[in-house]
């Protein structure tokens, strides 16, 4: 990729600990911190649902957290597809070997889908592109991206037994939309609006909140909300790899010139109809096939962007492919992309059991196609080997302890090691770090990779310490009160 990108991702929590999921969701973030293992506690109040021990910074350059009752990991910031791909992944390995070592395996499960089928909530994954400042967001390309963003889920969709009942086309009174017995995005019955600036109600494809995390002056991040957690590695690399691409069309100013007449409703019908047609209304009136949306702007990364490193011409051809399979043989998809293999899969045991698409046994199965661990995971098991988008082991092993070395995150790690080595508390953010005494770390540009200004701050530190003879902390592994 040529843009920095990561992801956020709630994950949802099984347990059959009749006191319900928040004690093994603590227990494994007391795990992920206790004695430093994969990064550092927060010691502060970030904010008014934030309490002081709530999450902290890992050593892999990412963030683990509890929001409103969910485990959330955040990947670090990442230039490499593949580097965003094998963080995903071992973001599910530590929470994985949390589970192990605390013996609750057989009592508890993680899973990164989107939606309680029991009580109808919804937990996303919400991904984060850095944007230059300066990209011409006018509305023609506003409502071209918009177009992009809807329609994507094509190829990038998770896939649901069942929808939400009494959801509603927009504008005109529209009755409530017949329930598909399945349907390919797992979020859009839960989007409401194109743009918005909250993320907890009436949520949008675009959060509109201006928080770059960077130099606001260069950049501007955009936080999308409405995409499903993708389980298969091409899933992910399509999803993330073909929307840097439509960014980096923005910046060019060279969108395709189209405009659907409501994208949240295209995205909606678009999810409840897995056997097609997928026509879009058109601003101006007439339809198009949602498919021939896409391959426009597929088409134009093409021709600006063919040849300009190994990692773009794979998303191009990817992306290609995608979209005629989708076009025609979308079995070819199966081991690929997400809701395409698993209602191929469930088709096969609807068929084998003799159940019902409302039985509460699929619902059950749709669960555990999400599931974190490995062994336990439908989706992963049905991958395709012929995949390019497939992580390395060794790689992911890797990411669950290294950030990426080309973006800053690797330098927020630096800082952390050292802060825990020399045993000084400290405030840590995507973007600063800070200790007592000393002028803060700032890392207000996302590419910056040179340690010397990390070892700079560290001297300064150390001198600040040594002339204000400020008492030294005795390094101890804290606690385990995981167990």
């Amino acid at each position: 990729m040529h843009r920095l990108a990561g992801l956020e991702t709630e994950y949802g929590c099984l347990t059959d600990d009749p006191a319900g999921p928040a004690g093994i969701v603590a227990r494994v973030r007391n795990w992920i911190f206790a004695g430093h293992r994969f990064g550092l506690l927060d010691q502060h109040q970030r904010d008014w649902d934030e309490p002081a021990g709530n999450g902290g910074f890992l050593f892999n350059g990412g963030r683990a957290y509890v929001d409103m009752g969910h485990l959330e990991i955040c990947t670090p910031e990442c230039m490499s597809l593949r580097d965003l791909v094998a963080h995903d992944r071992a973001n599910d390995l530590i929470i994985t070997a949390a589970l192990q070592a605390l013996g609750v395996s057989g009592h508890a499960g993680f899973v990164r889908n989107n939606v309680d089928h029991f009580t109808g909530a919804t937990f996303g994954c919400h991904e984060n592109y850095l944007v230059r400042r300066t990209a011409p967001l006018h509305e023609a390309n506003v409502l071209s991206l918009l177009a992009f963003l809807s329609l994507r889920t094509l190829y990038t969709g998770a896939g649901k037994v069942g929808a939400l009942p009494g959801v509603e086309l927009r504008g005109g009174g529209e009755p409530p939309m017949r329930a598909p017995d399945f349907q390919i995005s797992q979020r859009a019955d839960y989007i409401q609006n194109d743009l918005f600036e909250w993320v907890q109600f009436n949520r949008a494809l675009i959060n509109t909140r201006d928080e770059p995390l960077a130099d606001s002056r260069r950049f501007r991040r955009l936080h999308l909300l409405h995409g499903d957690t993708s389980v298969l590695p091409e899933t992910l690399a399509l999803k993330i790899g073909s929307t840097a691409l439509v960014l980096d069309l923005l910046e060019i100013d060279h969108l395709p010139k189209v405009v659907l007449n409501d994208a949240v409703a295209a995205l909606r019908q678009v999810s409840r109809q897995p056997d097609g047609p997928w026509l879009v209304s058109m601003s101006g009136g007439g339809v198009m096939p949602a498919v021939a949306v896409l391959r426009l702007f597929q088409k134009a990364a093409e021709s600006e962007f063919r040849g300009r490193d190994e990692e773009t011409d794979q998303v191009l051809n990817s992306w290609s492919d995608a979209l005629d399979a989708l076009e025609g043989d979308r079995e070819r998809l199966i081991g690929r992309v997400d809701w395409i293999t698993k209602r191929w899969l469930f088709e096969q045991f609807v068929a084998a059991q003799g159940i019902a698409w409302d039985d509460i046994w699929l619902k059950s199965q749709d669960i555990e196609f999400h599931q974190v661990e490995p062994s336990r995971n439908l989706g992963l098991s049905l991958c395709s080997p012929d995949s390019l988008w497939t992580p390395d082991p060794a790689r992911v092993e890797g990411a669950m302890t290294a950030p990426p070395s080309d973006t800053r995150a690797a330098l927020r790690a630096m800082a952390l090691r050292e802060l825990v080595s020399r045993g000084v508390p400290g405030f840590v953010d995507w973007e600063v770090v800070d200790a007592e005494g000393v002028n803060p770390l700032v890392l207000p540009d996302p590419f910056a990779t040179d340690p010397v200004v990390v070892k700079d701050w560290l001297l300064g530190l150390d001198e600040r310490r040594k002339a204000s003879q400020v008492p030294i902390i005795p390094k101890t592994n804290a606690p385990d009160t995981a167990t």
